[in-house]
Parts: structure tokens; C-alpha cells; sequence
């Protein structure tokens, strides 16, 4: 999303100086570099064809049957932006009973609403490494977007993937690596649509940077030139799992793939997304994305969102009555309307919302009691909009949990850390206490001021309240000294060998719809230093003190190298966006309550040119179209690393705790072994029924009389002579509109690569599964072990492969001194497989060899910390090893 409806105005007033409509239709394009092709997928599959759905498509045809043409294309699109309660509203067929749905944000939280939980953020939950807490977390806001009446939650995002570190929107994701975003976005899924929500994954594909991501009048959106092994083996992998897990509803991006506007990208949305991955829900495009009628219908869009042009002035659509228009004249052929709107309806079914779903209860527009029903319109109706709703139940212990576990100890000399509660601390920076003006203060969170529990713009929820770090540590110690200033005091007094100083430092980041001290989303004025001279502050605190504890609330990694030497800096925490409960979360891993059992998300390098410059810089403005080239392919974050050689300052997973493990005792099981070379072939795809394709008659789309429209509310219906003048084209067939290149008609059996929700059933069978004994080592302190597994593939084959790749991740319970636990890890067949460019399939590389070729599969605690390996081929684990890169 872009535009929230406190923002109606300026979104209004941004549009002034453009046209009030924009389409661009498929044709040629902005060249884009040798080798990177979108290539057409015609028509767009059928859903309905796989078990798991049959019910909610019988259903939902049976429904969609009834619907006259109007009714179809008003359930299909969004009534415009700022025109209901939610941040997008889709038209009903109320005579049916099918209601408006209401589509909410964001990733973290019920956004615009209140008495909700900020819970901590994606790439906070990611740094758990905890399936359970990631599910957890679903569930609870699962059930805040319930009790607020909303059916579609938007999210989880896991594109970005996080490629470029300074990406504005990382933050949203899970971490940068395929995996990690993968499973956690599953677990996410799964929580929330056992509540009966449908979850959204987002945004399809390759939005890894903010500025120069739209299509607007005077330039196109980038361009991610992404080649099909890397698209498939990261950039795909955690939709495909999404897919996997049943997630009803997917956005496409802003930008463009490979030269297609990903809102239109045909073998994006109709090839892979529908066929190869058998998506069964609904695809809609991001708010204001939405590029061309026609065009977008025929490439498999099926929700317009928030109904309006790009540019959101008078009221105008590519859908809504021009949908109508469209098929009256044969233009939208009336089986894809029928199966958009029956893929609408399936998604509603799938979640049980015919059965008791409640209606929104809050207003997205404002926080009284009574306010316009139509904001955005010129003369609205008022009425009562907010109802109050607490929806909160024990979610803060949800929260503080995932904000505990998330806390990620990078350094620790001599066990300065835990403190005890007589230490004498001095705490600096402003991020240790919450906005003066309040935490809800800045719009949209649009500005770095007191604690960073989150970043900006429309991934964010309001907090109920706030429970700030200097709060929390004033309760262990009430008489601790803060400086709330990020400027090093002039004077202070000279503190005594034994003295701590505390520095609170931060970085922020958003979407690209506001422009925060100068950056513009991502991170392009501050880059991968501390915002507010906060490395400065903290080599002000080393001069001073002896001891230095540094925490740090970021969006993604900072270059520590200013100050991590010093040895006056006795320890680093990553507290990452903690949401509401940014204090007791702390505090319990300062004073030692719980030891720290966080893992970085993404690496941190020791500097920015550690990584590629594909990786590491921002495009920039060019004419026409920005172009950018995914030239490192499979090598992002640690991968690359490896690749060059470069020890990072603190690896992918590394995290620090106040205990010790040992990692003993592991066993490799095959469980479908011996691997053929390529899937079992798949099933037949069946021919799901389909509804009468007759073109509808006139009347089902004329402006019903005596109805009073209201400006800029977007509607289905035309006027009389125009759904007869359409009409009549249509009957006779002299349409002339041009159909994309590759345009057919003709429903696809199928890519061998597809036959179920994710990919090939047969994808998802476990290959083996390894087994080891963790125990806690130390004698003074609980803790959890984070117990990470990477697949390091046979030698010498035809597919270059990463030096290790991450295939799956447990937590332990929180362990004794002492104690143990076994922990079972899984590879799949896809987590051994690599996708094969010119047999269009995921093949395994060993398979062809006699004994299915070395598989190595590494067990640690880090992606430097792999001293365990168990072998494919003889069945045989041992430990004590040096990494393996």
C-alpha cells in the first residue's frame, strides 16, 4: 500500500499536477538487458481444480451463478480509495448476500484502528527463529482482524526478500534469506486463517527497493531483471510456500519483472503463480498499481485495488463499469470474469466467513465516535463508524514474547552481561524513551523520534500504549541517570571504573510515500550508518566510560566498525523493531530474567562494499525505465559472502547467549530415498466446471433508476445506451481490440513442474531427517538453542550451487543447566533440488549418480557456526569439524 485515509488529502492533492487516469496496456517496452524475457502465458488457468478447494469452489460457483454481469465486476474491485472504513473495500452483491469485503493492513498489526496490538515486526518475528512463536503470533493477530470485522489481512510480506540491505521495506519480511522467510510466512498463514481471515502474501516480485517502484505519468516503474533459476530457487520459494500453506490472496508488486509490470505480467500471474504453483485464491494488485483494464484481466489479475486510476482524483477506474464495458463487448472474455469473481467468493468460502464473520467495526478515517462514510467524496453521508472495539485479549504476551526471543546478543565480553539491579547506570540517547508527543504522534510513524518499535508508512498499527526501555530499566533501577539527547553532554560527572553507560541507537526505514530525514523509504540519505549520530555517541560514551552497553532498535544492519573494537564496548544487543513492548522485553535480558536466544536475520558485514553493487546500492533516476539487474543471481547476504570469501562481522544467524550448548548424538534418516532425477510425474490437471459463457445480456449492467450515485464512489453499472452500444459490438463480434502477443484462448494442461498447491505434490515429500540431542552446557542459566540446518550440495555437478543454502531451522524449549532435548530438522525434496532452466523443472542433482551423490547437510548454531555435517550417502554424522566456508 501507499495511501492510509489520514493521508486522503494529500494523496488527493499529489494528484493535481498529473491526469486523473493513466493505463498503459502491453506492448512494447522499455528495453531491458540481453537475456531477461517476459514471456506471454495465455489465457489465465481456471481455479478450482484441486481438493483442498473443491468445496469452496462449489460453492462459490453456485453463488457466482446468480450474479448478473454488474454484480460480478462489482465484487471483482474496489468501490476507491478512502470510500469505506477499511483501507480497501471491495463492491458486494448484497441481493446474495456476499458483502463489501474489507481489506486491512498491515503485516504487524491491525493498521488504523484502535485497540489493537502493535505486535513486533516481521523481520523482529524472523530473528526468533521460533516456528512456534511465528505461528503464535499469526494466530493472535488472526484474531484482531477478526474481531475488527476485516476478511482479507495484508500480509505477510516476504517480498522485499531483503536482497538490498538499505531496502525501505525489509523490515516487513521475515530476514534475507529465502528459508527463513519461507517457513515463517507459512506458520503466519496458517495462524491466521485458522481464524477465518484470508491472509495475503506480498508483493509478487522483486520489490527490493522504494524509490522508483511506481508507475506514475512520467515514468514507468523499475524493472527487476531477474533470470528463472534465481526467481525460482529465492525470490519464489517463500510464495511458493505460501501457496503450500493455502494462503488465500496474493498482491503483485509495483514495479516491473523483466520489463512487465507485475500487475499485468502475464507468466508471472497465469504461468507460475496459477499453473506452475496452482494458486487456487485471488491475485490483487497494490494499491494504485493497477496499470490497464483489458490487459490486466487477460494476465490473470482478479482484484483491483483500491478500484481507482493511478491517479485517484475524479473517480475514475479501468474496472469497476469499464469491466462491464468490457465484456458487453467481447473484449474480457466472460469466462475470466467468472472465474476472477469465483475466486473472490472461493476465498470467502475457504475461510468460513458466510458463517458469522462480523462487519467492520472501525474507521480507518478517523477516531470518532461519528464520521463521513465517504471520506474522499465531495458531499458524504455521516453516520457512527467507530465502535470501540478491543480486540487486544493476552496478545501483549504474544508480543513481548517474539520482542524477548528476538533480542539478539552480538557481543558480550568477559559475560559483562547480565547486569544485577545495583549496577550504576547512565543511560544515553533519545531512542530509549518513547515520543514525547506521544508514540502514535507521527503519521503513519513518518519520523525517527524517541524508541523505534517500528518503521513507516502503511505496515504499521497504532500503539495502545508504550512499554519504552528507560521505563521498564527504572524499575530495576530507580535511580539510573538519562540523558535523553543523542549529543554526547559537554559535562558530565566523571564516572567511576565500575559505572555503565547504556547508548540507545537506532535506524529507520519505510515505504517510499513519505520521505523521512531525508530518506526516501529506503535508506538512502543515511545508509547503513546510526541515524541521529548515534555512532558517534556511542565512541563519545567509550571515551568516557569503561563499560559500554549498546542497544540498537534497526530496521536491518548497521556498519559497526566505528566503535565494535573499542574496548570500553563490553556489549551489543540487536533489540530490532519490538513493537509495544520495547521495555520489559529488554529488561528481562539485561537483568538476566532470561537469557537472549535471538539470531540475526541477515548478516552484518564490515562494510557496505562487502556486498556486490547490485546488492549493495540503490538504483538511482535514469530516463525511462530504471533497470535493475539481479546480475549476482543466487548470491545475496551470506551466500554471497561465501562466494567472495568475506568474513562478515557477524554471520547470518549468529546470536549470543548467556549459556552454552552442545549439539551431539545426531542421526541422518532417509525417508523417500532413492530420489529420482525430476518429480514423479504429475497428475492429470482436471477441467474444473465452468459457468455458461454466454455474453450477459445489456440490461444486467444498466444504472438501476432513480439511484443517487455519490462522486467518486466507483460503480458497476453504465448508462443504458452505453451497455447497448457495448453490447451490440459484442453480439456482433467486431471488437478490434488488440490482444497481447501469445494471446490464446485455449486452457493449458499444466507444467510438469505443477500439480498441487506450491508446486508438485512430490516436491514437499521428506527426503531424510536428521536428529540430534541439544543440551544446555552451562551451569548458571536457562536458555534456548536455535538449531539451524544448511544443505551443502554434492561436488563437481553440472549446477553451480551456493557454498551452503539454509533448508529449515528449530527452537528447543528454554533448557536447564543441564538439560536436553531432541530435535528433528527435515530436508525435502525440494531443499535438495535446483530448478532446471531448460526442463522447466526442479531436478535433483545427485540423483543421477550411483548412491544419489554426497549430500552434506550441516547442523549449528550460526551459518559460521556448522561444526556438525551428517552425509546422504553412508548414512554416517560427525562433529567437531571446521566450517565448512
Amino acid at each position: 500500500m501507499v495511501y492510509h485515509a489520514s493521508t486522503v488529502w494529500l494523496s488527493l492533492a499529489l494528484s493535481l499536477f498529473a491526469s486523473p487516469a493513466l493505463a498503459r496496456s502491453v506492448g512494447p517496452r522499455d528495453p531491458v538487458p540481453e537475456g531477461y524475457h517476459a514471456a506471454p502465458y495465455y489465457p489465465a488457468p481456471y481455479g478450482g481444480w484441486l481438493d483442498s478447494w473443491k468445496d469452496a469452489y462449489a460453492k462459490a460457483q453456485d453463488l457466482v451463478s446468480q450474479m448478473t454481469l454488474a454484480e460480478k465486476t462489482n465484487i471483482t474491485s474496489g468501490v476507491g480509495i478512502f470510500m469505506g472504513p477499511c483501507v480497501g473495500n471491495t463492491g458486494s452483491a448484497d441481493r446474495l448476500g456476499f458483502p463489501q469485503l474489507c481489506l486491512q493492513d498491515s503485516a504487524l498489526g491491525v493498521s488504523s484502528a484502535d485497540n489493537v496490538t502493535a505486535f513486533p515486526a516481521g523481520i523482529t518475528t524472523g530473528a526468533t527463529w521460533d516456528k512456534a512463536l511465528m505461528y503464535a503470533r499469526g494466530v493472535a493477530m488472526g484474531k484482531e482482524f477478526r474481531g475488527k470485522g476485516a476478511n482479507v489481512h495484508l500480509g505477510p510480506s516476504v517480498g522485499p526478500l531483503g536482497r538490498k540491505p538499505l531496502g525501505g521495506r525489509n523490515w516487513e519480511g521475515f530476514g534475507s534469506d529465502p528459508v527463513l522467510q519461507a517457513k515463517a510466512a507459512a506458520q503466519h498463514i496458517r495462524g491466521v486463517q485458522e481464524q477465518g481471515v484470508i491472509a495475503t502474501i506480498k508483493h509478487y516480485i522483486g520489490n527490493e527497493q522504494e524509490m522508483f517502484r511506481m508507475y506514475n505519468p512520467f515514468q514507468p516503474g523499475y524493472s527487476a531483471n531477474i533470470d528463472d533459476r534465481t526467481l525460482h530457487e529465492v525470490y519464489l520459494w517463500p510464495f511458493a510456500e505460501a501457496v503450500h500453506a493455502g494462503v488465500g490472496a496474493v498482491m503483485t508488486a509495483y514495479n516491473a519483472v523483466n520489463g512487465s509490470a507485475c500487475s499485468q505480467h502475464s507468466n508471472l500471474i497465469n504461468g507460475i503463480l496459477k499453473d506452475e504453483l496452482g494458486f487456487q485464491g485471488m491475485v490483487m494488485s497494490d494499491w494504485l498499481s493497477h496499470i490497464s483494464g483489458v490487459d490486466s484481466a487477460l494476465a490473470g489479475l482478479d482484484m483491483n485495488m483500491p478500484g481507482d486510476t493511478n491517479i485517484p482524483l475524479f473517480g475514475f477506474s479501468l474496472w469497476q463499469y469499464e469491466m462491464t464495458r468490457s465484456v458487453l463487448n467481447g473484449s474480457v472474455p466472460v469466462d475470466r470474469l467468472n472465474d476472477m469473481a469465483t475466486r473472490v467468493v472461493a476465498a470467502w468460502y475457504k475461510m468460513k466467513q458466510d458463517k458469522d464473520h462480523p462487519r467492520p467495526n472501525f474507521s480507518s478515517n478517523t477516531r470518532d465516535r461519528d464520521g463521513l462514510l465517504y471520506p474522499a467524496a465531495v458531499f458524504s453521508p455521516t453516520g457512527q463508524v467507530n465502535w470501540f472495539v478491543n480486540v487486544q485479549d493476552d496478545h501483549n504476551l504474544v508480543a513481548r514474547q517474539v520482542a524477548q526471543d528476538a533480542i539478539t546478543l552480538l557481543k558480550n565480553n568477559g559475560s559483562f552481561l547480565p547486569l544485577s539491579g545495583s549496577s550504576k547506570l547512565t543511560v544515553f540517547g533519545t531512542d530509549a524513551q518513547v515520543n514525547p508527543a506521544g508514540p502514535n504522534a507521527c503519521l503513519n510513524r513518518a519520523c525517527n523520534t524517541g524508541t523505534l518499535g517500528m518503521g513507516w508508512g502503511s505496515g504499521v498499527a497504532d500503539y495502545p500504549y508504550f512499554d519504552d526501555p528507560i521505563s521498564a530499566i527504572r524499575k530495576r533501577i530507580p535511580d539510573v541517570k538519562f540523558h535523553n539527547t543523542d549529543n554526547f553532554p559537554l559535562i558530565i560527572d566523571t564516572p567511576s571504573p565500575d559505572d555503565i553507560a547504556m547508548v540507545f541507537i537506532s535506524s529507520d526505514a519505510g515505504e517510499n510515500s513519505f520521505t523521512v530525514e531525508n530518506n526516501h523509504g529506503d535508506r538512502d540519505s543515511d545508509k547503513l550508518a546510526a541515524w541521529h549520530g548515534g555512532d558517534r555517541l556511542v565512541q563519545k560514551a567509550a571515551e568516557k566510560f569503561k563499560n559500554v552497553v549498546v542497544v540498537v532498535h534497526t530496521v536491518g544492519p548497521l556498519i559497526l566498525e566505528s566503535w565494535i573494537d573499542h574496548p570500553s564496548v563490553k556489549a551489543v544487543l540487536f533489540a530490532h523493531l519490538p513493537g509495544q513492548e520495547a521495555g520489559e522485553s529488554l529488561t528481562n535480558i539485561l537483568f538476566g530474567d532470561v537469557s537472549p536466544s535471538g539470531h540475526l536475520p541477515y548478516s552484518i558485514t564490515k562494510a557496505a562494499t562487502d556486498f556486490p553493487d547490485s546488492i549493495a546500492n540503490l538504483k538511482g533516476f535514469a530516463l525511462g525505465q530504471v533497470q535493475d539487474t539481479y546480475s549476482e543471481g543466487l548470491y545475496i547476504d551470506y551466500r554471497s559472502l561465501h562466494q567472495q570469501s568475506i568474513q562478515p562481522r557477524f554471520a547470518f544467524g549468529h546470536g549470543l547467549s548467556y549459556t552454552t550448548f552442545t549439539l551431539t548424538n545426531a542421526t541422518i534418516q532417509p525417508i523417500t530415498t532413492p530420489l529420482s532425477f525430476t518429480p514423479p510425474p504429475r497428475a492429470p490437471k482436471p477441467s474444473p466446471p465452468i459457468l455458461p459463457t454466454t455474453l450477459p445480456a445489456a440490461s444486467e449492467a444498466y444504472t438501476p433508476e432513480g439511484f443517487t450515485k455519490i462522486w467518486r464512489y466507483l460503480y458497476p453499472w453504465l448508462p443504458k445506451h452505453e451497455a447497448d452500444a457495448a453490447h451490440t459490438i459484442g453480439v456482433e463480434g467486431k471488437e478490434k481490440y488488440t490482444y497481447p502477443a501469445g494471446y490464446a484462448t485455449e486452457q493449458r494442461p499444466g507444467p510438469a513442474a505443477g500439480g498441487g498447491e506450491g508446486g508438485n505434490p512430490a516436491l514437499w515429500d521428506v527426503a531424510w531427517e536428521v536428529a540430534l540431542t541439544v543440551t544446555n552446557a552451562g551451569e548458571r542459566f536457562a536458555g534456548k538453542a536455535s538449531v539451524q540446518a544448511y544443505l551443502q550440495f554434492p561436488e563437481g555437478g553440472v549446477y553451480e550451487t551456493p557454498a551452503v543454502q539454509l533448508r529449515d531451522f528449530e527452537k528447543t524449549r528454554e533448557l536447564g543447566p543441564g538439560e536436553s532435548e531432541r530435535v528433528t530438522v527435515r530436508l525435502t525434496r525440494k531443499d535438495v533440488s535446483v530448478w532446471d532452466v531448460e526442463l522447466q523443472n526442479w531436478v535433483v542433482p545427485g540423483a543421477e549418480e550411483v548412491g544419489g551423490g554426497r549430500y552434506t547437510v550441516w547442523i549449528g548454531e550460526a551459518s559460521d557456526k556448522l561444526f556438525l555435517a551428517c552425509y546422504t550417502d553412508t548414512g554416517e554424522c560427525e562433529d567437531g569439524l571446521e566450517p565448512p566456508v
